[in-house]
């Protein structure tokens, strides 16, 4: 597919989506939700890529959010595509591993959509917000609800309610962001976590995240563990190559090759 508004890049079983008009901030417009859409759906579906990663084009945005000066005339054109807003906050099948590497600015829906992945990486010039009380909204896309969960009913609702602003720095003390690092050093930073996700069974990886998002539905602790064995990366997991390749690598001390099935 060619895109017009994103860029994505597959290496080393590693898919790259950037979001692409540094021009306005990376703020996404109609036919960009569609071809993020797209994008994730061939990430999904691609048996050789294990980890999508996420980030915005030039120095100063991840996403800015959505184009408000874009916005169609016509409600029914602006309808957003089948997984909800970028195509991704309501993915909640998505049992691969997403990276949000966050350079800039993060707002709005920018926000959401890095809240949306399972693991963010910021520059320190990075900051995040949900600043659509500001201009009589509100953050729809999973954002509201992402952030209660992720860092805490209270401290959720002092960003909430104000529209502020949350650091890097901050974002990290809260628990939101995985790793600070030097704008400069973004890249190498998210490479390396991406070696570390691919070192682990891939299977083993998926059935680790569905049971930890789909537990977190259910009523308790021990409803989870119980619940966890009919989960279908779970029941995958449990026949594939990959889980007979790890114990066969540790006998025969060497490097497990991993396949993904």
């Amino acid at each position: 597919m060619t895109h017009q508004f994103i860029t994505v890049a597959k290496a080393d079983r590693v898919t790259t989506i950037t979001l692409n008009r540094p021009e306005v901030m990376n703020a996404i417009n109609v036919p960009m939700h569609h071809e993020l859409q797209a994008a994730f759906d061939d990430f999904a579906a691609d048996p050789a890529q294990f980890i999508c990663v996420v980030t915005g084009a030039g120095p100063r945005a991840f996403c800015a959010g959505s184009d408000l000066k874009a916005v169609p005339e016509n409600p029914e054109d602006g309808r957003y595509p089948r997984n909800g807003y970028a195509g991704l906050i309501e993915r909640f099948d998505l049992d691969k591993p997403v990276i949000a590497a966050v350079n800039g600015v993060s707002l709005g829906g920018g926000f959401e959509i890095a809240l949306a992945c399972d693991i963010i990486i910021a520059a320190e010039t990075a900051s995040f917000g949900l600043p659509e009380p500001l201009v009589g909204a509100v953050a729809l896309g999973g954002g509201i609800h992402r952030l209660a969960r992720q860092i805490g009913l209270k401290r959720a609702m002092g960003y909430l309610l104000t529209a502020r602003r949350i650091s890097a720095a901050e974002g990290l003390a809260l628990g939101l962001v995985n790793e600070v690092v030097p704008a400069e050093q973004l890249a190498a930073t998210v490479a390396k976590w991406c070696a570390e996700i691919l070192a682990c069974a891939p299977m083993s990886v998926r059935a680790t995240k569905q049971a930890a998002m789909r537990g977190l539905g259910e009523p308790d602790l021990a409803t989870a563990m119980r619940a966890q064995d009919d989960y279908p990366a779970f029941a995958a997991w449990r026949t594939a190559e990959d889980t007979r390749e790890g114990p066969r690598a540790f006998a025969e001390k060497r490097a497990p090759v991993w396949k993904g099935r």
